[in-house]
C-alpha cells in the first residue's frame, strides 16, 4: 500500500496547497474580499466533481488498460499547464461579473491538473482494490482528508510568510511533476489487473467472479440521493459559517482556515475507523449544537462575545458535519461501487457550493443561506434517526413517537424564520452582491436634530451622516478634523482649487471635504455603493465640487491612467479589517506617489483590530524614502467621531511642518521580523495584533 499512500497524500496535499495559493495570486485583481476566496471553493468542488466524475466513468466503462493509458497522456498533457500563474490578461476591466471571470480564470491556469489531482484518491483506491482483492481502501480517503488539512494549517505559519508568491507556485509545480510520474508509474503497473467495473448482482456473476463472499447489490437510488444530501449539507454548513464569521462576526485573517479545516477532520475521523463516529452520541449532540447555531442567528445574540461566539459556531459545526459525514461512513458501499459512492459525494459538495457562492448572492437580500443549511441539518437528522432501526429514538418510539422528532424540527424552523426576520427589522434598506450584504441603517423619520442614517457592511461602520437639513455636511466617524484625513484636507491655498483622490467610496462622506471649483475622483469596485451614495446619503449629491466615480478596482484603475496629480490620495478601500493586500505593497506605494503632486498627502485609514499595519508601511515608507506620520485619535465624548488609526506620507518632511499636522503624530515604528511587503510576498501572520 506504501506507494499508493504516497500518491494519495502527495495529491490531497497539492490539491489544498493549489486554493490558496493561486486565491492569494488573484485577490488582489477582484477587491481582496471574502467572496473571491468562496468562489475560488465554488471552483474547487466543481472541479472535485469533475475528477470524481471523471475516476467513476473510467473505471466502469474502460478495461484497465484503456483506463492507463488514458490518465497517462491526461497527466502528461497537464504538464503544458505548468507553472500555474494567471496571465496578465486575466486581470478584470471593472465591469465584468467577477464569479464568471473568476472561474474562467481558474479553469484556464489550474482546471487540467486540479481536475486531475482529484481524480487520485477515488481512482487509486479503485486500482488498489482491484491489485488487491478484498482490499478496503477506504483508509486511503482518510488518509487523503489528512493531507488536505496538513496543506491548509501549514499555509498561513509557513508557505506565505516564508515563500514569496512565484516561488510558491514553481514549488508547486514541481511536486505536481513529481506525482505526475508517480501516478503514471502505478498506472502503467495495474494496467493489467482484472477491473472492477461493477456487474449485475446475478447467479451468473457470482459464479464467474468465483468468489465466496456475498456480492452487495448496486445501490439503489433512494441511497445515491441520501448520499447527495449529507455531502451538501455540511459543504453548504462550511461556507455559509465561514461567510458569517468574515462578515457579522470578525473579519479576522485566516478564520476562513477554520471551518474548512473542522470539514477535513469530521471526514478523517468518520472514514478512518467507525468507532469515532457513535450515532447515539452525535445525534443527540446535535440537538444543542442547531439549537447554539440558530441562536446565534438571532439578532440578540450580538451581545455575546466575539470568542464565545466563534467557539459555538465552529463546535456546532463540527458536530454537524460528524453526523453527516458519520452517515455518509456508515452507508459506504463495497470497494466495487466506490467510485459512484465518491462521485454522489461530489455532487452534494457541488450543490452546496454552488448554493452558497452563486445563487444565494443574487437571490437573497442577507446571509440567509446558514439558516437555510441548519434546517436542512435538522431535516436530514430526522431522516436518519427513523429510518436507522439501531438508534436509540427509535427504540423509544413507545414512550417519545416519531413526530416529536418532527415537531422539534419544525420549532427549530421557526425559529430560524425568525432570525431571519430580525436580521432584516430595523433596517430602511438591504442588498446584497459578490461583494457582501451592505445595509441603511435610519434612526427616527430624518427631521429630528440627532437622526442619523448609517451605512454597514456586514458588521462594519462605513459612513454615518445627519438626516436634518441643517447638519447634513457635518463631518462624522472616521472623517473629523483631528483625524489624519480631517488633517491633510486642512491644508490648502485659500482660493486654490484641490484635486483629489479616493479609493473606496463608501456613504460618500470624503465628498463634504469638496469646494466649489475641487475635483474629486472616487475609485470604487462594488457596483451598489454609488447607488446608495447618491439615493441614500447626500454626501456626495451636495457636494459643489465636480465629481466622478470610476468603477473597479482602485490599484487597477490608477495603473490604467496618466498621472493625476492629486492635491490627497485617500486610501479607504478596507471592507472592515479585511485587508485588500495588493492596496499595501511597495508597487503599489510607487503607484501612489506617481499619482501625488511632490507637495500631495498619501493618506491611509488602517483603523483594525486585528491586524497592525504601521510596521509595514513605516518599512515602505523608508525603502521609498518618503516622510510619514502616523496620527491617531480617539473617540470623543458623545460617540460622533470614532477613534481612529491614519498613516500620512509626503514626498518630504517639509509637508508635515504646515499647521494642521503641528503636534499632530508620531513617527510610525518599526518592528523587527516584518520584511518589505511586495505584490510577490506579504506575511499577514506577522501583524496579527
Amino acid at each position: 500500500m506504501f506507494l499508493y499512500a504516497v500518491a494519495v497524500f502527495l495529491s490531497a496535499f497539492l490539491l489544498f496547497q493549489i486554493q490558496p495559493i493561486i486565491a492569494r495570486i488573484i485577490l488582489s485583481w477582484f477587491g481582496g474580499t471574502a467572496a473571491v476566496w468562496t468562489t475560488c471553493m465554488l471552483f474547487f468542488q466543481i472541479g472535485l466533481l469533475a475528477g470524481y466524475f471523471y475516476s467513476h466513468s473510467l473505471i466502469k466503462r474502460l478495461s484497465p488498460r484503456a483506463q492507463s493509458l488514458l490518465h497517462i497522456v491526461l497527466l502528461v498533457l497537464s504538464l503544458a499547464a505548468l507553472p500555474i500563474l494567471p496571465g496578465e490578461g486575466w486581470k478584470p476591466e471593472g465591469t465584468e461579473n467577477p464569479t464568471i471571470r473568476i472561474l474562467l480564470l481558474l479553469a484556464a491556469t489550474v482546471g487540467l491538473p486540479y481536475m486531475l489531482l482529484s481524480t487520485t484518491s477515488p481512482l487509486l483506491q479503485a486500482w488498489y482494490a482491484r491489485s488487491k482483492k478484498g482490499a478496503l481502501p477506504y483508509r486511503l480517503f482518510a488518509l487523503s482528508n489528512l493531507g488536505s488539512m496538513l496543506a491548509l494549517l501549514s499555509y498561513p505559519p509557513l508557505i506565505e510568510p516564508n515563500m514569496p508568491t512565484r516561488m510558491q507556485a514553481y514549488a508547486w509545480s514541481g511536486g505536481y511533476v513529481l506525482f505526475a510520474a508517480l501516478t503514471c508509474y502505478l498506472a502503467y503497473k495495474g494496467r493489467g489487473a482484472e477491473s472492477l467495473a461493477p456487474v449485475e448482482a446475478t447467479g451468473e456473476a457470482i459464479a464467474a467472479e468465483g468468489e465466496a463472499a456475498e456480492v452487495e447489490a448496486p445501490p439503489a437510488l433512494g441511497r445515491k440521493i441520501l448520499w447527495v444530501a449529507l455531502a451538501a449539507c455540511p459543504s453548504m454548513l462550511m461556507l455559509a459559517v465561514t461567510n458569517h464569521m468574515s462578515q457579522d462576526v470578525a473579519a479576522i485573517p485566516f478564520l476562513w482556515v477554520l471551518p474548512l479545516s473542522l470539514y477535513l477532520l469530521s471526514f478523517i475521523l468518520t472514514f478512518d475507523a467507525r468507532g469515532w463516529y457513535q450515532r447515539n452520541i452525535f445525534l443527540v449532540m446535535l440537538a444543542p449544537g442547531l439549537g447554539g447555531m440558530a441562536y446565534l442567528q438571532w439578532s440578540n445574540a450580538s451581545e455575546l462575545k466575539m470568542q464565545w461566539t466563534i467557539a459555538a459556531l465552529a463546535a456546532g459545526f463540527f458536530i454537524c458535519c460528524m453526523v453527516c459525514h458519520g452517515e455518509l461512513a456508515a452507508r459506504k458501499p463495497s470497494p466495487r461501487y466506490l467510485t459512484s459512492f465518491y462521485l454522489a459525494l461530489s455532487v452534494g459538495g457541488a450543490i452546496g457550493g454552488l448554493f452558497v457562492g452563486v445563487v444565494a448572492p443574487y437571490l437573497f437580500q442577507n446571509y440567509f443561506e446558514l439558516p437555510i443549511a441548519l434546517a436542512f441539518c435538522g431535516l436530514l437528522a430526522y431522516i436518519v434517526a427513523i429510518e436507522e432501526p439501531g438508534f436509540t429514538w427509535r427504540q423509544a418510539a413507545a414512550t417519545m413517537p416519531a413526530f416529536s422528532l418532527l415537531a422539534g424540527m419544525v420549532g427549530l424552523w421557526i425559529f430560524l424564520g425568525r432570525s431571519v426576520h430580525d436580521s432584516l427589522e430595523g433596517y430602511k434598506l438591504v442588498t446584497r452582491n459578490f461583494y457582501g450584504t451592505l445595509r441603511v441603517r435610519q434612526s427616527g423619520d430624518g427631521s429630528n436634530w440627532e437622526d442619523y442614517k448609517t451605512l454597514l457592511h456586514g458588521s462594519i461602520n462605513h459612513g454615518e451622516q445627519w438626516t436634518h437639513p441643517a447638519r447634513r455636511r457635518e463631518l462624522l466617524t472616521y472623517y473629523c478634523a483631528d483625524t489624519g484625513i480631517g488633517r491633510a484636507m486642512r491644508v490648502r491655498t485659500e482660493g486654490v482649487p484641490q484635486k483629489v483622490g479616493v479609493l473606496g467610496l463608501g456613504a460618500g462622506t470624503m465628498a463634504a471635504f469638496g469646494r466649489k471649483g475641487d475635483d474629486v475622483t472616487f475609485y470604487e469596485i462594488n457596483p451598489v455603493v454609488p447607488k446608495l451614495a447618491h439615493e441614500e446619503f447626500s454626501f456626495y449629491p451636495d457636494s459643489p465640487a465636480t465629481k466622478r466615480i470610476i468603477m473597479g478596482d482602485g490599484r487597477l484603475s490608477l495603473e490604467r491612467q496618466a498621472p493625476q496629480n492629486f492635491d490627497v490620495l485617500m486610501m479607504d478601500a478596507f471592507s472592515g479589517d479585511s485587508i485588500p493586500v495588493h492596496l499595501v505593497t511597495k508597487e503599489a506605494f510607487q503607484l501612489y506617489f506617481r499619482h501625488l503632486k511632490p507637495t500631495g498627502y498619501l493618506v491611509m485609514h488602517i483603523s483594525n483590530k486585528y491586524l497592525d499595519l504601521e510596521p509595514v508601511l513605516a518599512r515602505i515608507a523608508g525603502e521609498l524614502n518618503k516622510s510619514s506620520m502616523l496620527v491617531e485619535t480617539n473617540e470623543d465624548e458623545s460617540g460622533d467621531c470614532f477613534g481612529t488609526t491614519f498613516i500620512v506620507m509626503a514626498h518630504t518632511p517639509e509637508a508635515f511642518q504646515t499647521q494642521p499636522f503641528a503636534n499632530a503624530g508620531t513617527q510610525p515604528k518599526l518592528k523587527t521580523g516584518i520584511g518589505m511587503w511586495t505584490d510577490d510576498y506579504s506575511n499577514l501572520f506577522g501583524i496579527l495584533k
